[in-house]
């Protein structure tokens, strides 16, 4: 069962979860507790195995105004003064870093592919949030931002460490050394996006239909194939090899696969049901 979320909620449809930003009036600016329930959710949803596929998405005019620096100003400060050594402060700063990470880190974390689906502006933490998810959609007045240079910080929970890879080097240093709003057109350009959409409403049925042809397949397959990408992205072409020759001597003998090749045989849309 679900916990009580209070600025994010989880909302079910058949084997597609969806994660939904909720704090529109405060522009789902991610306060501390955003961190903590945005963890909690992907972690919730990764060990329920009637979920395959995610969608993310938020309420309200914008996705996200990225950190809520007004709530977070004490962890900026590093944990404040008091009686603390410059080293206990940093000592504090730096595990609370590493904290954010790890939130910021769950969609990737994730066992199942997660859709992101961006309306109007994505800004800072949420640059960080969407680049850890799997594949990217929005709408064509969606712009994306790493604003942390704008206010003298160098991004530092996950957008510098993925986005390179996502839209190549020269994007991602004109992003980061300047702070400016990459627009829809340009994400798509460049590989950030994966569609571009007229507005929230076909953008969200463009989310909700891919992430139904991704649940239709095979649990095992879909959740192996992010597994074995996600281990390839961080390794060699040698190491890939062998990491997915290891994984299917050790996963591919499944009852899906025997459905798979019986539905062929029949004729018939295989029905899987992940194991």
């Amino acid at each position: 069962m679900s916990r009580n979320y209070t600025v994010i909620r989880i909302d079910r449809r058949g084997n597609v979860a969806e994660v939904v930003l909720n704090n529109p009036a405060k522009l789902n600016a991610m306060a501390p507790i955003f961190f903590e329930e945005i963890k909690a959710a992907f972690e919730e949803l990764d060990v329920d195995d009637s979920v395959r596929a995610i969608v993310l998405w938020a309420e309200g005019r914008l996705f996200t105004a990225g950190l809520d620096l007004f709530a977070a100003s004490g962890n900026l400060l590093a944990g404040g003064t008091g009686d603390k050594t410059l080293v206990e402060r940093n000592q504090g700063f730096y595990r609370e870093v590493k904290r954010l990470q790890a939130c910021i880190s769950a969609p990737e974390k994730c066992r199942k592919p997660v859709i992101a689906a961006v309306h109007n502006h994505c800004i800072g933490g949420g640059v960080d949030l969407t680049t850890a998810c799997d594949i990217r959609l929005c709408t064509q007045d969606a712009t994306f931002s790493i604003h942390e240079t704008k206010i003298a910080i160098v991004a530092d929970v996950g957008t510098l460490q993925r986005i390179s890879r996502i839209v190549g080097p020269g994007i991602a240093r004109e992003m980061g050394y300047t702070g400016k709003r990459l627009t829809a057109e340009r994400a798509l350009r460049c590989g950030l996006v994966n569609e571009v959409y007229p507005d929230k409403d076909t953008l969200l049925a463009g989310a909700r239909a891919m992430a139904d042809e991704i649940a239709a397949n095979s649990p095992l397959a879909v959740q192996g194939t992010k597994q074995v990408l996600h281990y390839s992205e961080q390794h060699n072409l040698e190491d890939g090899l062998e990491y997915i020759a290891q994984f299917n001597a050790a996963f591919l003998l499944s009852n899906d696969l025997t459905e798979a090749v019986t539905a062929f045989m029949e004729k018939r849309p295989p029905v899987f049901i992940g194991r």
